[in-house]
């Protein structure tokens, strides 16, 4: 664990929940932190303005972070793209790809339980004449490569899969699909928004040409995130924006100097710590695993248990409301994946990808663990949890018979 990497149970106010959602955000890391705070204030400059000492001193900022982003990845810096995060890198890869290539390429290809902001690009592009093919996926949430080969022709432009699922946590076998893609002149994306910073990715061992990028996902700030574009092969798209020209004419606009240093920063701690806090969390994973399934033994995960992010669980209680479960546990702060309201949880479309009929669909929680997740939160969790379906399920038995247990 590193210095920073402390239990909330220890540094938390005693009226905070123990955040359990990772996924969904990550907090600012206090290193990442510390890097960013001169470049709102004294070193306020402008990195396009470099007739003057403070736009210079900002575009080698932005450079650094370039290279500490495209390290990571075993990228070019100049292949680094600043987007503000990977919705916007997701779209500018799948759109960007299919405009460009709209004279001899019209079919975009992707799977059904990607990222919303990944699907509905698809059918963006659908309404403006793609052919957009959605694939279905195995029971375990990974991709079919029979079926994906199956898909492909001579007039597909791009291929989308993620390379880890924000949902259900399952890895996909990106070298694979790459390799599938690179042999017919295809164009391979993914969104790697929750893989960056927490697994290895090698673009080139890999044969990616598009990737998107997150900085929230990885202990730095909102609001900023990146797109890699492949120099060779070279990875043709067109912009999305209008304007100065900035990023390589890929993506116009202020580069926002402090979000950018923040994501350089959290790329670099993360790229030392990567296998240790891996393995850190994959303990802390298991440990939670059992413990509930010791208490709950009618719990079931979703997603493939092996192939899968070391800190993602993605767990149905059955006969128990994801809604009433979280509302049981307000020590805890947890999500289920998908949209909810006051009144319901909408079953989740990835789940439902999967065969998880929609009652399961209705009982599942998504868990993440994270850098400031220590053994104390986890057991904490599982007791909360476990005296909560306890609570519920004899309610439930109570309301239907009558009779108080």
């Amino acid at each position: 664990m590193t210095a920073f990497a402390r239990p909330i149970a220890e540094t938390r106010p005693n009226d905070r929940p123990i955040y359990l959602d990772y996924q969904a955000t990550t907090p600012v890391d206090p290193r990442v932190l510390e890097v960013m705070l001169p470049w709102f204030t004294e070193k306020f400059g402008n990195s396009g303005s470099v007739t003057h000492a403070y736009g210079r001193e900002a575009a080698l900022a932005v450079e650094r972070a370039r290279s500490q982003v495209a390290a990571l990845i075993g990228a070019e810096p100049r292949e680094i793209v600043f987007t503000s995060g990977a919705t916007e890198s997701n779209n500018l890869a799948l759109k960007g790809a299919a405009r460009f290539h709209r004279e001899d390429r019209d079919q975009v290809v992707t799977l059904a339980t990607e990222h919303k902001c990944v699907l509905e690009s698809a059918r963006r592009l659908e309404r403006e004449g793609f052919r957009v093919t959605i694939l279905p996926v195995q029971s375990s949430g990974l991709v079919d490569l029979v079926r994906l080969e199956a898909a492909l022709d001579d007039r597909t432009a791009v291929v989308s899969v993620m390379a880890a699922h924000n949902e259900i946590g399952v890895l996909e076998p990106v070298a694979e699909i790459g390799a599938l893609c690179r042999a017919r002149g295809i164009l391979f994306h993914t969104d790697a928004a929750q893989a960056f910073g927490k697994m290895p990715l090698d673009v080139d061992a890999m044969a990616i040409d598009l990737l998107s990028i997150s900085g929230h996902k990885i202990y730095g700030p909102k609001g900023v995130g990146a797109l890699y574009v492949r120099r060779r092969p070279r990875a043709r798209i067109a912009p999305l924006l209008d304007g100065g020209g900035q990023e390589r004419g890929l993506r116009s606009g202020t580069l926002p100097t402090p979000l950018i240093v923040g994501l350089g920063e959290a790329a670099e701690i993360a790229g030392r710590e990567m296998a240790e806090e891996a393995q850190r969390l994959l303990g802390l994973r298991e440990r939670m695993l059992a413990g509930l399934r010791a208490a709950v033994p009618t719990i079931r995960l979703n997603g493939d248990p092996v192939r899968r992010l070391p800190a993602n669980l993605n767990l149905t209680f059955p006969g128990v409301g994801a809604l009433e479960l979280m509302e049981a546990c307000p020590g805890l702060a947890l999500s289920t994946g998908s949209a909810c309201t006051a009144a319901e949880v909408e079953p989740s479309y990835v789940l439902r990808a999967l065969g998880v009929p929609d009652e399961l669909g209705r009982s599942s929680i998504r868990i993440g663990l994270g850098r400031f997740t220590g053994e104390r939160d986890v057991d904490f969790a599982v007791d909360a949890l476990a005296a909560a379906v306890r609570r519920l399920q004899a309610t439930s038995l109570k309301d239907r018979s009558g009779v108080a247990i």
